[in-house]
């Protein structure tokens, strides 16, 4: 009898597979397997061999999960023994005592010499400052005592706890090997059937280059000279563990080499990078025309009954209440210049971020090649992209709307792709079978399907812009994020959150907007 998994039940099909699938012990591993299987609390299943020779039994039998768990937990008890046998416990204090011994001499020499040239302050000085080194090299000496009196309870718990490590590994084995069988059953191709001597080498190769170097680096006080001793000098002094041997001159050449790439760059396109900066900066006018130069009541009237008419009364509320908190604490111009600067960050994601998700929506050549782009732009830290815009764009409000689309477009960009390629093939056929057209289909269909995804990926771009208001404030961007820097260089905490709430609250009013919009307008459809 089968299932429609494949997976043969009974006790002959259970000891034929396992058989089949470990090579091996055959016996031994039908009779654990069906034990575990068998047992719906813990089952008690013992492996002598796993815990004897730990993450080398499970190297050789292709339990790599196994051999990397206890490979760790090994190698912890064993820095504990070393550390507890030959580790040269206070060794940084017995250092700190020898520092401190030669500093107390060179100032009592001091207030030797200034008593032969008749300097009683300076001698008085000085052996004031050598009776306080000497207290410190006392205290030192103390400490170092006490670490090396710990050696036998350090030794101790690696004991305790390579005893305890190699119990779990004999309990844990046939469990992890079990589950390596199911497995198996349901994807033979990808799991390693039987024990495998290559498999044994290259868990043993990890081993030893893993295993020693560890055990030197956090039980020797200076490992790099015991293994210089050792090795001739060629580990330890010629390849050093505990720093990496190369690469500052490379990291000081190439620095030099971009800072040279980056004037290139910003003289050679000088231009364009300008008619960038004067097109946002035409875009940021006229918005802080409309939202400052115009008096409050008046912009205030016409967002909430843009509110109330696009997103309803709940939001026209509320959206009355975050202004009047803007208004009343005195922060309107800021907050507007702030919206200004969310608005066209967001709207210039939203622009450019859609056609694109469509694009890459349809065409999975062209996503492949867009997906690392997308992944560079949303893990590097915003605080790295400001080096390019300053070296290019300069400082102030255009930069700071540059960096907020670098940071907060790639959400759109993915939600609308994700959205477009979960639109149903039968329904997109459906369409086509009727007549529709591409542009048709585009717009009648797979829009209005996928318009859930691409509000959410709206939703976090508009986020992602907020996040970015206080960083663009370092590079001159003015608003509510230059409020928020100025506390926290003199620990404002009053003005910090009276200013982050007002930068929640401005996200808050155009999110809901949009949003608001979008659930209306599907309710009424």
């Amino acid at each position: 009898m089968s299932t429609d998994t494949g997976l043969e039940l009974g006790p002959k099909a259970l000891d034929s597979s396992v058989g089949e699938f470990v090579k091996t012990n055959e016996a031994y591993y039908s009779k654990e397997f069906a034990k575990i299987q068998g047992t719906t609390g813990f089952p008690w299943s013992w492996n002598t061999m796993a815990a004897v020779c730990g993450p080398l039994w499970g190297a050789f039998r292709g339990a790599w999960g196994f051999f990397w768990i206890f490979l760790v937990l090994e190698l912890f008890a064993f820095v504990q023994l070393g550390r507890g046998i030959w580790g040269e416990l206070g060794a940084d204090q017995i250092a700190k005592v020898e520092r401190l011994t030669i500093k107390i001499a060179e100032r009592k020499q001091q207030a030797i010499d200034a008593l032969a040239a008749s300097d009683q302050a300076a001698a008085d000085l000085a052996e004031k400052i050598a009776s306080n080194l000497t207290k410190a090299a006392e205290k030192a000496q103390a400490a170092a005592d006490a670490a090396a009196g710990e050696a036998m309870m350090i030794l101790a718990v690696g004991v305790l706890l390579l005893i305890a490590v190699k119990i779990l590994e004999g309990f844990y084995a046939n469990m992890s090997y079990e589950k390596l069988y199911l497995k198996w059953r349901a994807r033979p191709a990808s799991v390693q059937t039987g024990p495998r001597n290559s498999s044994l080498i290259f868990g043993a190769f990890l081993l030893v280059a893993i295993w020693p170097l560890t055990l030197f680096r956090f039980t020797v006080s200076n490992p790099d000279g015991v293994l210089a001793k050792l090795t001739n000098g060629f580990i330890g002094e010629r390849l050093p563990i505990t720093e990496f041997p190369v690469g500052k001159q490379y990291f000081a050449y190439w620095a030099k080499k971009g800072d040279v790439a980056f004037e290139w760059l910003a003289f050679k396109f000088g231009d364009v990078f300008d008619g960038v900066t004067a097109s946002i900066r035409a875009v940021l006018d006229g918005l802080e025309i409309i939202l400052i130069e115009t008096p409050w009541p008046v912009v205030m009237i016409v967002i909430v009954v843009m509110a109330y008419r696009l997103a309803g009364i709940r939001v026209a509320i509320f959206t009355a209440a975050a202004l009047a908190y803007l208004a009343f604490m005195g922060l309107w111009e800021l907050s507007m210049i702030t919206v200004a600067l969310i608005g066209a960050g967001a709207a210039l994601c939203i622009i450019f971020g859609i056609p694109l998700g469509i694009w890459f929506g349809k065409s999975r050549r062209a996503f492949a090649f867009a997906e690392p782009i997308l992944d560079f732009m949303q893990t590097m830290p915003a605080f790295v992209y400001l080096i390019p815009i300053i070296a290019f764009f300069g400082t102030g409000k255009p930069p700071g709307v540059l960096a907020t689309i670098i940071f907060a477009m790639p959400p759109v960009i993915r939600l609308t792709g994700l959205g477009m390629r979960g639109v149903p093939e039968a329904t997109k056929e459906a369409a086509i079978a009727f007549g529709c057209s591409k542009r048709q289909l585009l717009f009648n269909v797979e829009l209005p399907l996928a318009m859930p995804s691409i509000m959410t990926g709206i939703n976090q771009t508009i986020l992602m812009s907020l996040s970015m208001v206080v960083i663009a404030s370092l590079i001159g961007a003015e608003g509510l994020g230059a409020l928020i820097l100025e506390a926290l260089q003199y620990a404002a905490k009053g003005q910090g959150l009276l200013g982050g709430l007002a930068i929640l609250f401005c996200a808050m009013v155009i999110d809901r907007i949009a949003q608001g919009m979008y659930k209306k307008k599907m309710a009424g459809d």
